[in-house]
């Protein structure tokens, strides 16, 4: 697999995933990866990619609901 951004090689690692979201953090330590060895971008498999999603929208789930009661 090459980097889009610089060409180099990748190899299978692990990276960090966050976001800031409708009043969360979200932090993922170690998501399975692709990790470029020049420039150091991950790149997440499509099934990596769906169960970031599905944690987001069980953690926008979570915050609606605290927004309901304050």
């Amino acid at each position: 697999m090459e980097c889009i951004y610089c060409k180099s090689e990748m190899q299978r690692g692990t990276a960090p995933y966050h976001i800031d979201r409708h009043g969360y953090h979200l932090l993922l330590d170690k998501v399975p990866a692709w990790i470029c060895l020049q420039c150091g971008e991950p790149y997440f498999e499509e099934k990596e990619v769906d169960e970031i999603q599905a944690a987001i929208r069980e953690m926008d789930k979570h915050a609606s609901k605290q927004q309901t009661f304050a």
